[in-house]
C-alpha cells in the first residue's frame, strides 16, 4: 500500500503529470478523464514551448525524455516588426540564450501515459460530476459517470487534485465568485505539416523567410496584432495568430471555437493584407486552422481547499499563452506537489499541512506569471497598459522599448522554486 490514495480529476498534461508525481512520492493514483481514450499523438493538439525546468522535471518521468528527437531547440527568441504595406520586418528584440524547447502538445501527451507507473490506474470514459469531503469518513468521495454505460460510479481517496482545466468545476465548488477575464483577442492556430514536401516552393519560402526555423521562436508583430511561428519534431510548423475582437459567443466549457469555411475564408484573406506573402501562404495552405478564444484570471486567493484538494495546471492559474506558461506552470506545479506528498507518511494527519505547503511555495509563482502574461500579450496586440491611453506601436518602437517584449522578462523566467528540498 502506498502512502494515500490521490484521485486526479484530469487527464490531460497536467494531471498527468500530478499523476507522475504523486506515485514516485510513494502514492497511489487514480486519474479520471472524461474521454475515452489516449491522445493518439502527433494528431492532436497543436505546439507548446518547455523551459530548461519542465525538460529536466519531464526527464524524470519519461525515459529519454530530452535525448530523443521529440523536441526541437528553441535556443532563440526573436521578435520582428512587420509593415504591412511593403512586407518588411525589422528585428525589434533578439535573445540568443533562450534556451526552450519544442514539443507537440499530443507527442508530450502520449509520452506522459506510456510512461506511467504501475500505481497510476487511468479510468477513461469518465466524467467527473461532484465530490464531497465527509467530515466523519475524512478524504474524498469523487462521484463519475462512465459514459459508455452511463452508470454513476464513486471513487474514494485521500486527496482530490483538480486537473480539469481553465472552467474548472471543481475550483467553482470553492471560489464561486471568481471569473474568467476575456482578454480582448482570439488565436487563430495551426499545425502545417510538411511530410513529403520539403523541397516544396512553400516550404522553399518560409524557410527563406524564416533562416532559423528548427531553432528559433519567431514574433511578428504588426499594427495591434502579432503571430508566432516555429517548428515542431516530425515536419511540422506550428503558428498562431492573434487577432483583437469582442467576445465570441461560446458554448459549453470549451475555449476553442470550430471555424466555419467563411470564418477561415475572411482569415485567409485578411493573412494576405497583414502577413508578409511566405507566412499568408503557410496560414492560407493549413488545414483545419481552429480559434483558440484567449482567457486568464486574477490570481487566486490559494490553490487548495479544505486540507483534501489540491488545484493544480489551468484550474490553478488560467493564464493568457504570451509567456510560454500553461503548460510549464503545470509541470512544477507537479513536481512541487510530489515533493510535498512524498513528505507526508501520514495522509490523515500531515496532509493539510503539505498541500498549505505546495500552495505557499506556488502561489506567489503563478500570480507573478499570469500578471506578466496578461501584461506581455496586451502589448504586443497594441492595447493600453499602465493607464496609458495608446498601446505599443512596433512600427514605431525603440530599441528600449522593444526589450519587454522577450521571454526573459518572465518573473522566474530562469526556474522557479520547487521544495524539492523544502523544510517547510
Amino acid at each position: 500500500m502506498g502512502k494515500g490514495v490521490a484521485v486526479v480529476v484530469g487527464g490531460s498534461v497536467a494531471g498527468l503529470a500530478c499523476a507522475h508525481a504523486a506515485a514516485a512520492a510513494g502514492w497511489e493514483v487514480v486519474v479520471l478523464e472524461k474521454a475515452a481514450a489516449p491522445a493518439a499523438g502527433g494528431g492532436t493538439g497543436a505546439g507548446l514551448g518547455l523551459d530548461a525546468q519542465s525538460m529536466e522535471t519531464l526527464a524524470r518521468w519519461i525515459p529519454g525524455w530530452g535525448l530523443d528527437d521529440a523536441t526541437l531547440p528553441l535556443a532563440v527568441d526573436l521578435n520582428r516588426a512587420t509593415d504591412s504595406e511593403t512586407k518588411a520586418a525589422r528585428t525589434l528584440a533578439r535573445d540568443d540564450g533562450f534556451n526552450f524547447r519544442a514539443a507537440h502538445w499530443g507527442d508530450l501527451h502520449r509520452r506522459l501515459h506510456e510512461a506511467l507507473p504501475a500505481a497510476v490506474t487511468v479510468l477513461w470514459g469518465h466524467q467527473f460530476l461532484s465530490f464531497e469531503t465527509p467530515d466523519d469518513k475524512g478524504g474524498v468521495v469523487v462521484t463519475a459517470r462512465v459514459l459508455r454505460t452511463e452508470e454513476t460510479v464513486e471513487v474514494t481517496g485521500d486527496l482530490l487534485v483538480a486537473a480539469d482545466g481553465s472552467t474548472s468545476s471543481i475550483r467553482r465548488r470553492f471560489l464561486p465568485d471568481l471569473k474568467l477575464r476575456y482578454s480582448g483577442y482570439c488565436a487563430w492556430r495551426g499545425v502545417f505539416d510538411f511530410t513529403g514536401k520539403e523541397s516544396s516552393e512553400i516550404v522553399a519560402g518560409i524557410r527563406r523567410a524564416y533562416p532559423e526555423l528548427g531553432n528559433c521562436l519567431y514574433f511578428d508583430l504588426a499594427y495591434k496584432t502579432h503571430a508566432v511561428l516555429y517548428e515542431l519534431p516530425g515536419r511540422r510548423l506550428n503558428w498562431l495568430w492573434y487577432i483583437n475582437c469582442p467576445e465570441p459567443e461560446l458554448t459549453g466549457s470549451s475555449v476553442t471555437l470550430e471555424a466555419t469555411d467563411a470564418m477561415v475564408a475572411r482569415m485567409r484573406d485578411e493573412a494576405d493584407r497583414v502577413w508578409c506573402p511566405e507566412l499568408a501562404r503557410l496560414i492560407r495552405e493549413t488545414a483545419r486552422p481552429f480559434v483558440n478564444v484567449i482567457y486568464d484570471a486574477d490570481p487566486l486567493p490559494r490553490l487548495s481547499s479544505c486540507g483534501r484538494v489540491a488545484l493544480v495546471g489551468d484550474a490553478a492559474h488560467p493564464t493568457t499563452p504570451h509567456g510560454l506558461r500553461s503548460t510549464n506552470m503545470s509541470v512544477v506545479d507537479a513536481r512541487v506537489l510530489g515533493a510535498c506528498l512524498a513528505r507526508c507518511e501520514d495522509a490523515a494527519e500531515q496532509l493539510p499541512r503539505a498541500l498549505a505547503e505546495y500552495e505557499a511555495v506556488r502561489l506567489p509563482v503563478v500570480a507573478a506569471q499570469v500578471l506578466h502574461a496578461r501584461r506581455l500579450g496586451r502589448v504586443k496586440q497594441g492595447l493600453p497598459v499602465d493607464g496609458k491611453a495608446e498601446g505599443f506601436d512596433a512600427r514605431k518602437a525603440t530599441a528600449e522599448e522593444a526589450l519587454q517584449l522577450r521571454q526573459r522578462s518572465m518573473p522566474f523566467f530562469s526556474g522557479a522554486p520547487t521544495a524539492d528540498d523544502s523544510s517547510l
